[in-house]
């Protein structure tokens, strides 16, 4: 048994069933696909082509929003007790949508205090203070997959890199990946976290380089080293390569083993695969899942205004990096009341900017408005706020919001001619 931390629960870290071959037919694990968003594009990814007889990771049926996620949970675990294990591994990757996943890491631990709790992730956007909060919840285990340790060849694996705003190519992106990779590496592992590394074997272009990864990733004290076949996806550029033999793959991994514990078997799991390793029950709980695709988000009592940001206070027509001020409303037995209107902090303060206003808005619920930048989007929302870009009526937003309706319905980028689209530099312009 082992505590992650002094306010954590007690688990029993052995009932990972990735993690412990042992206990794969004793124990199961499930996907919750709430990370639609991605920062790399791998040459054998094509995250559309979904079929749903098909087992492989960057696939799901549906995107979950963090409170539906936690509401799927609970009704698999009435109906499979055996799983143990929570995870987050895509359809994009974890920290493209940092946000989703750790609110909904938070979650589970609130109301599943045994559950095991786990993340797959590239690595590119796993920065420290994730690290530090991965640490607090009691996220026991993460995955990174690390394809290449040589720039070059890294190159050839990825098409393009996402760091932020900034999209990178070629070497320089795969040198920044790189870096990303090996930095959240040390943090995990300086926090206790259980650290797993996939590399994804590709033929003639990595899978003579995996060795090499191998004892690169067991020198930093990795737990588990797992070499996984590439699997042929069309309409990719590494769809017309021969996926490797499981002989091949037998010979990688017991020369990977003379360095590191070598996974062996893996079942290449979808994004939202449930059950025990090689019995998956992704299509029996599909209705499931869709179901609760579609449940409203509770109100929160203790949060019990909306943030508006609007001209005239009637229509959502207003960006938020152009507002000077939004309306906070409240409903009443009345209807909809206007409470205040609050300055927004100035311009000019980049990132601080917005964790000023997330300090202005602790006792708004959520927040309307015409568009964002995704500086200003990632920094409110980690603050708890529920952001929903719209165009058109106020209060239509307002009677979602309060009556538990579908807010993806209000969400639109539709923009008026002539209206300022910010450019998401993070400078403090929206």
């Amino acid at each position: 048994m082992t505590t992650l931390n002094p306010t954590a629960t007690p688990l029993n870290l052995d009932q990972h069933p990735c993690f412990n071959p042992k206990i794969k037919g004793k124990f199961g694990r499930v996907h919750l696909p709430v990370a639609p968003k991605c920062n790399v594009q791998c040459n054998f990814c094509n995250r559309k082509y979904d079929c749903v007889n098909e087992s492989r990771p960057g696939v799901t049926s549906k995107v979950l929003e963090p409170h539906q996620a936690a509401e799927y949970m609970a009704k698999i675990l009435e109906k499979e007790p055996r799983i143990t294990v929570a995870g987050i591994a895509g359809p994009g990757d974890p920290f493209a949508n940092a946000w989703e996943t750790l609110e909904t890491m938070r979650l589970l631990r609130e109301r599943f205090p045994d559950l095991i709790l786990c993340l797959a992730t590239n690595g590119m956007g796993l920065k420290p203070e994730h690290v530090d909060e991965i640490a607090r919840i009691g996220v026991s285990h993460v995955t990174v997959t690390v394809n290449a340790i040589d720039p070059d060849i890294g190159a050839q694996v990825y098409r393009w890199f996402r760091d932020g705003n900034l999209v990178l190519r070629g070497r320089q992106g795969a040198e920044r990946l790189l870096s990303r990779q090996m930095e959240a590496i040390r943090a995990l592992k300086a926090a206790d976290v259980v650290v797993k590394v996939n590399t994804v074997v590709i033929p003639g272009v990595n899978d003579h380089h995996a060795i090499e990864i191998a004892e690169t990733v067991a020198a930093m004290g990795v737990d588990l080293f797992n070499a996984m076949p590439m699997y042929p996806t069309p309409d990719t550029p590494f769809g017309v390569l021969p996926e490797p033999s499981p002989k091949e793959m037998a010979v990688l991994r017991r020369h990977a083993g003379e360095f590191i514990t070598p996974m062996t078997h893996c079942t290449r799991c979808r994004a939202d695969a449930v059950g025990l390793l090689g019995e998956d029950r992704s299509e029996e709980f599909r209705g499931c899942l869709t179901d609760c695709s579609t449940l409203p988000r509770k109100p929160e009592v203790e949060r019990p205004y909306v943030a508006v940001a609007t001209f005239e206070g009637v229509l959502v027509n207003e960006h938020l990096g152009d507002a000077v001020r939004l309306q906070i409303w409240q409903q009443t037995p009345d209807g909809f009341a206007l409470v205040e209107e609050r300055p927004t902090p100035e311009r000019g303060l980049g990132p601080r900017r917005w964790k000023l206003l997330a300090d202005q808005l602790q006792d708004c619920r959520a927040l309307l408005v015409s568009g964002i930048g995704e500086s200003p989007r990632q920094i409110l929302r980690e603050s708890g706020l529920l952001i929903v870009e719209m165009t058109g009526f106020m209060e239509a937003g307002l009677q979602t919001l309060y009556n538990g309706g579908d807010v993806t319905a209000l969400r639109g980028r539709n923009r008026s001619v002539g209206e300022k689209v910010c450019k998401g530099t993070g400078s403090g312009c929206g």
